[in-house]
Order: C-alpha cells, then sequence, then structure tokens
C-alpha cells in the first residue's frame, strides 16, 4: 500500500520524479530543455514552493505561473497536446507513489491548473 502526500519531503520525491520523466518526454522535453532552458537546480526548489502551497497551504510560494507560461508560448506555441502529455505525466508519477486524500487533491489540482492554462493560452 501506498502512503499519501504528508510533508515537502513527499512533495519533492513527486516533483523530482515527474521532472525526470518531463526532461526525457519526446512530447515536451524539448520546451523544458530546449526552449525555456530550465535550470533546474532554481525550478525545482520553486515548483516545491507552488506544489507545497497547492496541497498545505504554506505560502511558500509567490510566483505568477500564468505570466511564465504566456511567455513560453510566445516562444513556442504551446497545444492541447502538450498540455495533455503534462498531465499524463503528472498523474502517472502521482499514481505510482501515492494514494490518499492529498494524492487525490494533487490529481484534481494539476488537472484544474491546466485546463485554466489551456482556456487562458490556447487560442
Amino acid at each position: 500500500m501506498k502512503k499519501d502526500l504528508k510533508n515537502r519531503e513527499d512533495i519533492e520525491l513527486l516533483v523530482t520524479r515527474f521532472y525526470d520523466k518531463v526532461r526525457l518526454d519526446d512530447t515536451i522535453g524539448y520546451i523544458f530543455n530546449d526552449i525555456a532552458k530550465v535550470n533546474w537546480e532554481k525550478h525545482l526548489p520553486v515548483m516545491f514552493d507552488f506544489w507545497e502551497n497547492i496541497l498545505f497551504f504554506t505560502g511558500a510560494y509567490t510566483g505568477n505561473p500564468m505570466q511564465i507560461h504566456q511567455h513560453l508560448n510566445r516562444m513556442v506555441p504551446l497545444t492541447k497536446p502538450h498540455f495533455k502529455r503534462w498531465e499524463a505525466l503528472f498523474l502517472q508519477t502521482i499514481d505510482e507513489l501515492f494514494e490518499g486524500e492529498k494524492a487525490t487533491l494533487a490529481r484534481q489540482r494539476a488537472l484544474s491548473i491546466s485546463t485554466v492554462m489551456q482556456i487562458k493560452i490556447i487560442e
């Protein structure tokens, strides 16, 4: 039986494993690696804060993800298949590692975030 997400350590495991998949992915990896040229040492702690805030309401994250993704969309058009692949990898990573109330909340929030971004970014 898998455990539920309980703390920052769990968030770090989830986010790190997810981005390990993203970096190698044929559909969206190039966006992170070649277009955005993500500095993972800086990006991962921001994503830890983001997801920790979403799941545990810590107030640790203060950025504007919509603005960042709108800027990225000007560099390379983000498409529905890109978002669907992001969703699939994130949900797969949750399911591999966790189950329970917070895992379910993480799934719901990921889908909500993806949907809102698609509505605001894809014309």
